[in-house]
């Protein structure tokens, strides 16, 4: 929608929404199909917020998701039930991590059918013993995934009822009472196996294996019960297919999509509430008996004029390159449109990771910055201009683990610069050819590379201290504060429909549908 469109239709909504990213717009299609009268109001000139797609090169065609990559947590539910013609496509390797054993470079595959799985295991270790672990303790998150993802559009289940549910006592112990870093050491002897199953306890999260708070079995969780088999696919036509399915499924539905529009003030008594926001010529006001904020909890409180709580910080890396071809491997034995094909991991062996994770909680970046990389182009090549695909393109996005905040606040540019030199070389140590050679120029011969650190992330999508979660993940069930589906808010008639809601995070859609539920249940559908 143009910037120029406003709230004009209407001075008072059911519902105002505060924010258009991915959850501000299930909301509001939701609500919208429900017959109610519905404005969104976003400060950007478009709507998606971090799960857009876009052209950073140039000059040149190729449409990247420029900050979420992936899609697991979306529920098919929502897909059906707004009418959406969006698709993923699963990645025919789940992963390769490149390692060099007895001075000879190898590397682990797992994918491409289970026998090939299987050989490669033992090739890496020797023996079958760390395959059959694996089997095992995926076969463990399965059936817990099987029977958690289909309660995240439901009203929260009770701490002992989630419990029943998963109907397993040993697998309740491994993900939700012990550290992640016991069950991986009990279970897997490999150093490398090991630091393939922890860095899914990582992603956007600072912590070690053992740390006591359990943030990192938070992660863990979130990260393996998508779509109910934890499989990571690719969205067709790029991040922002998605989310501008979802605004044209909104505004068909009759929502009003106020680009431009930045919400500055929450006023209400519980039962009505007036929204100011600003354009860039003038202020306004609106009228809705429900708000829906997509926004962090951070900006929520400085809308209600509430003490904001204090933000948990981002830790990661992101980065976002087109390449002129893929890379040859020092690892002759496997094909790089392969091992590109899935999650590439660099420098996450288990030990890596808790030395990466020492030195950053120490003050310092990573000497050996772990990463993983995706090919996207490679399972979805609509991304590329036809032109680029003939001609061989790829893109790549690169996410780096242990890199906090705090590392960047005395000179952001000065750090990035270094993190991203240290990151690549660590991948360039994998590699027959230096990946800067493999690196595609644009319209003006500059590298195809950006990199963002999570003060920049902080600087351009608001998200506090750059944590993609907004706050440190929850549980998935209900507590003393968390309302009966983990959108409520102290007041009465404001919910919160972003990432920082109970079972937020990721692109997920779930704080959108659910906030979008409980306004129903309110109202009366």
């Amino acid at each position: 929608m143009p910037a120029h469109e406003g709230p004009a239709t209407h001075r008072t909504y059911d519902a105002v929404i505060v924010g258009g990213g991915h959850n501000g717009l299930v909301a509001a299609a939701y609500l919208a199909r429900a017959g109610r009268s519905v404005l969104v109001l976003e400060r950007l000139d478009h709507t998606g917020g971090a799960a857009v797609s876009t052209r950073p090169f140039t000059g040149v065609d190729a449409r990247l998701s420029r900050y979420s990559y992936l899609v697991s947590l979306l529920p098919k539910k929502i897909v059906r039930d707004l009418g959406l013609d969006f698709r993923v496509r699963a990645r025919t390797i789940s992963s390769y991590t490149p390692v060099e054993r007895d001075g000879r470079p190898t590397g682990l595959l797992i994918g491409g059918g289970e026998r090939r799985t299987r050989e490669a295991f033992a090739k890496l270790t020797g023996s079958e013993r760390e395959y059959e672990a694996w089997q095992r303790f995926y076969g463990m998150t399965g059936r817990v995934a099987e029977r958690v993802f289909p309660t995240l559009t439901e009203p929260l289940p009770g701490r002992d009822e989630l419990r029943r549910r998963i109907d397993d006592d040993e697998a309740w112990r491994t993900l939700f009472e012990e550290p992640i870093g016991v069950a991986i050491e009990d279970r897997f002897a490999d150093d490398l196996v090991r630091g393939v199953v922890l860095t899914d306890a990582l992603i956007g999260t600072f912590a070690d294996a053992h740390d006591p708070s359990l943030r990192q079995n938070r992660c863990f969780l979130y990260h393996v019960i998508g779509g109910g088999t934890g499989a990571w696919d690719v969205p067709v036509g790029g991040m922002g297919a998605f989310t501008d399915t979802l605004a044209a499924a909104a505004r068909d539905a009759g929502a009003v999509l106020a680009t431009g529009h930045e919400a500055v003030r929450i006023d209400t008594d519980g039962r009505t509430a007036e929204i100011t926001y600003r354009t860039a010529g003038q202020e306004g006001t609106v009228a809705a008996r429900h708000v829906l904020v997509g926004a962090s909890p951070q900006a929520l409180a400085e809308l209600t004029g509430a003490a904001p709580p204090a933000p948990a910080e981002g830790a990661q890396l992101k980065v976002n390159m087109l390449l002129k071809r893929l890379p040859k491997l020092r690892d002759t034995s496997v094909d790089p449109r392969e091992a590109f094909a899935g999650t590439f991991h660099i420098a996450e062996g288990y030990q890596e990771l808790a030395t990466a994770h020492a030195q950053a909680d120490s003050g310092r970046l990573p000497d050996a910055p772990p990463s993983e990389i995706y090919c996207h182009s490679l399972t979805d090549p609509t991304i590329l201009h036809p032109d680029l695909v003939e001609r061989g393109y790829q893109t790549l996005t690169l996410f780096g683990l242990h890199t906090p905040a705090r590392l960047f606040d005395r000179d952001n540019d000065a750090a990035r610069e270094e993190l991203l030199k240290s990151t690549l070389d660590q991948l360039d140590a994998h590699l027959a050819e230096p990946l800067a050679d493999c690196l595609a120029t644009d319209a003006e011969g500059r590298p195809c590379i950006e990199a963002r650190t999570p003060l920049d992330l902080e600087r351009d999508l608001r998200l506090p201290g750059g944590n993609i979660f907004h706050r440190e993940l929850a549980w998935p069930y209900s507590g003393e504060e968390t309302g009966r589906w983990g959108v409520e808010t102290a007041h009465a008639n404001v919910l919160l429909c972003g990432a920082g809601a109970v079972r937020g995070g990721g692109v997920s859609g779930v704080p959108g549908h659910n906030a979008a539920m409980a306004v129903l249940e309110a109202t009366g559908r």
